[in-house]
């Protein structure tokens, strides 16, 4: 018979770690502030509230079930990650997956990491953790870039640092916000690429965009399809005008005499400058050798 998974129980109580202390923390220089802040404690799942900030606010619920059921089993391997407020209640910073799921299957407590922050601060952490996830369709990465920029007033260059990504990258993501917002919608529903994303940015009507966006989606075109399109649209090859050349009337009149004479639908192509060249078809050997004793 196999043996039973044993929970990992990370953290000691609360209550066990400040001995029922009356004491509220609020900054590093309270007392107990030693014992809380920077520490992993197992803290009432009811003490803690969402994150306000959180920039993802859909939760795919057989996904979240599958980590309760990971849970149950395991308990939970990584704590999440709070800010403290006034009293014995906490924030969450990161992990609100963890902390659904941890409700979901009924758990009273759950074990956090414990800091302080600020509001700014805690924007900021909430959207670069966020950003850190794999599953991120690249419209819900460049709101969370455009929200750095807005609310947490950082540079590019700063975000890079942050993020531990190339400011161009950076910038290639921003972009994607100048689309069409029914084109954002198609790539955050994945019927297209971001690189599909960056051929349309070129293109400022957003007509066009859209015309293009269709087109993208009804013959199914890949990036490199779509770069073409986008090129020719933006480069059309000019049409090339035929030279609208009046016949000069020695040659419309010559040309008639030539018929005449040699007993067949004879052509004069003109080149230009007086130039050009006269054709006489013949259709056996001997229509040839009649047409050359005629030219002797």
């Amino acid at each position: 018979m196999a043996k039973a998974i044993k929970k990992q129980v990370l953290g000691r109580g609360l209550s066990a770690l400040l001995k029922n202390t009356n004491d509220d923390i609020l900054s590093v220089q309270d007392k107990n502030a030693a014992k809380l802040i920077g520490n992993i404690v197992e803290i009432d799942i009811d003490a803690i509230i969402v994150n306000p900030y959180q920039p993802r606010s859909f939760f795919n619920e057989e996904a979240l079930r599958e980590l309760a059921n990971s849970i149950k089993e395991l308990g939970i391997i990584q704590p999440i990650t709070v800010r403290k407020l006034e009293g014995n209640s906490f924030q969450i910073v990161s992990g609100e997956r963890r902390f659904r799921a941890s409700k979901l299957i009924g758990n009273t407590k759950i074990p956090a990491y414990i800091r302080l922050a600020n509001d700014q601060e805690m924007l900021e952490m909430a959207l670069v953790e966020n950003l850190q996830r794999q599953n991120l369709d690249p419209i819900e990465i460049a709101l969370s870039y455009q929200r750095l920029i807005d609310e947490v007033k950082l540079t590019q260059e700063q975000m890079a640092q942050r993020v531990s990504k190339s400011r161009p990258s950076i910038a290639n993501f921003l972009r994607l916000l100048k689309l069409d917002p029914i084109i954002q919608t198609g790539m955050r529903d994945g019927f297209l690429s971001m690189g599909h994303g960056r051929a349309l940015i070129s293109i400022e009507n957003q007509e066009e965009q859209l015309a293009i966006y269709e087109k993208i989606i009804s013959e199914k075109l890949s990036v490199r399809q779509t770069e073409q399109l986008v090129k020719q649209l933006k480069n059309p090859k000019p049409r090339k005008l035929k030279a609208n050349k009046e016949t000069p009337a020695y040659i419309t009149k010559a040309t008639k005499s030539f018929r005449e004479f040699f007993g067949h639908k004879v052509s004069v192509k003109i080149s230009g400058n007086h130039k050009g060249k006269i054709e006489i078809p013949f259709h056996s050997e001997e229509d040839f050798n009649r047409i050359k004793k005629l030219l002797q």
